[in-house]
């Protein structure tokens, strides 16, 4: 079996999650600067294999958030995507594009609301640009690829790749992630973690987020724990109240009702899964039925149009950054060092141009016609990808559009139906290829605002099943 990468060790960190470090910095059992120093270790420890960080924050600037950090995760430290803005840190949003970007001088929105909360933020995490591929790979001579801790051979999922690497590799509990169309709970089920994507609108977008001609991406976590993506929800939901979503509130528990939940196995477009990841759907099929659900096949609950507008959008997004990424986010960008992928997206929206107004109301739509699914059933079950996380060099993003655009979309063909209708989504690392030494996630989708059903199936699950620990 693989040998897996990690920073597990008996320091203060040890393999707390974050809601039990900050209750130790709170008793005063932990220091923040000791707990600080531990994880910035095993970051330069496990980093060198993995790649997964792209700025780190100035010792000064930790020491000023040592000082003043309080709130429910007071001391806890973290790392933040590159894709929203840190003060300090330049935002390259994983493009060389951006190489030129100067130092944030204001948070996000979610990333302030995180120092808010008490995390401290160590730096930077990779991605792949614009987050518009599930891997980060850079083109040769653009960086190294980012690795998993798991199997160092293979890659990390995306677009939150640094930020899944770290966590399942010990360095900290938590990570900002933020998913478009699978990017929190890719890299989740990838790295054998806990990666819920809320309903769109429970979070304030980022400055690149909100820039979207229909918002289908959210700011979000990925964690090694239900209770830590449990609890940053219950109190970050506390910071964006939505009237128009059922709160969230404290989850610490199973779900005690009996679910009737509908399994998925193929995609839109017809995309079988491999044998791994079958043998884990059929292996949660039984668990669930064991636990007392009902568990019933059915066919994908969406029509086949919505595939190909979900890559419409993304090609109006990628146009759109093309002609106009100076004026959108920074006025250092230099459009001829964009990968293939991004101008290939770019050309396909000006082919399928007229096609985008019914496109845009189809979108709109599918919100509804989601919700309408869960008149007789409470949560749609598929698996997280169609197979296991491809080997470094199969996403690679200096591979010609013809070629890795495809391949995209046949292994992340599940996760964009939650992006489209708006709907929760929580992947969940269920299962575990002993040959590769590869985890499997599990998806769970649920209707608008049901993030809370999803966290206490979660909670059961975990309970039922706890998750393979890397350092075992």
């Amino acid at each position: 079996m693989p040998k897996a990468i990690h920073g597990f060790c008996d320091d203060t960190l040890g393999d707390h999650d974050a809601v039990a470090l900050a209750a130790l910095v709170d008793s005063g059992e932990l220091q923040v600067s000791e707990v600080l120093e531990a994880s910035i270790a095993r970051a330069r420890q496990v980093d060198p294999h993995l790649h997964a960080i792209v700025e780190h924050c100035s010792e000064q600037s930790l020491d000023r958030s040592g000082d003043n950090s309080s709130g429910p995760f007071a001391g806890v430290p973290t790392f933040i995507k590159d894709m929203n803005d840190l003060v300090g840190l330049p935002t390259r949003y994983g493009s060389a594009a951006y190489e030129g970007a100067q130092a944030a001088t204001r948070n996000d929105p979610v990333v302030q609301q995180m120092i808010d909360m008490g995390f401290i933020p160590l730096g930077k995490t990779t991605m792949p640009e614009f987050g518009l591929i599930c891997s980060a790979e850079p083109a040769e001579g653009l960086g190294e690829p980012t690795r998993n801790p798991w199997n160092t051979d293979h890659g990390v999922g995306g677009s939150s790749s640094g930020s899944a690497a770290l966590v399942a590799a010990g360095v900290v509990p938590i990570a900002h992630a933020a998913d478009g169309g699978g990017s929190i709970r890719i890299p989740a089920g990838s790295c054998g973690l806990v990666g819920l994507k809320p309903s769109r609108g429970r979070i304030i977008p980022s400055r690149m987020l909100a820039k979207q001609p229909i918002v289908f991406a959210t700011d979000g976590i990925v964690s090694r724990s239900v209770r830590d993506t449990a609890h940053f929800y219950e109190h970050i939901e506390g910071l964006n109240r939505k009237s128009e979503l059922e709160p969230i509130g404290s989850v610490t528990s199973p779900i005690k009702q009996k679910l009737r939940i509908a399994v998925v196995t193929e995609s839109l477009g017809g995309i079988q899964i491999d044998q791994p990841t079958r043998k884990v759907i059929e292996q949660t099929m039984l668990l669930l039925e064991g636990l007392g659900h009902t568990v019933e096949l059915i066919p994908i609950p969406a029509p086949e149009s919505m595939r190909m507008d979900f890559v419409n959008m993304w090609s109006a997004s990628a146009y759109m950054t093309r002609k106009s990424g100076g004026q959108l986010l920074d006025s250092c960008f230099d459009s001829s060092r964009l990968t293939p992928v991004v101008d290939g997206l770019a050309n396909d929206f000006l082919k399928k141009i007229l096609k985008i107004p019914g496109t845009y109301l189809r979108l709109r739509k599918a919100h509804s016609d989601w919700a309408r699914n869960f008149i007789e059933i409470d949560v749609v079950m598929t698996p997280c990808v169609s197979h296991l996380t491809p080997e470094i060099g199969y996403l690679n993003e200096g591979l010609d559009y013809e070629t890795l655009f495809p391949r995209v979309m046949q292994w992340a063909c599940f996760t964009g139906l939650a992006n489209a209708t708006g709907g929760p989504s929580i992947s969940l690392p269920l299962g575990h290829d002993s040959e590769s030494n590869l985890p499997i996630g599990v998806l769970f989708n649920a209707d608008h605002g049901k993030e809370r059903l999803l966290l206490e199936l979660a909670y059961q699950l975990e309970e039922a099943q706890p998750w393979q620990k890397i350092w075992e």
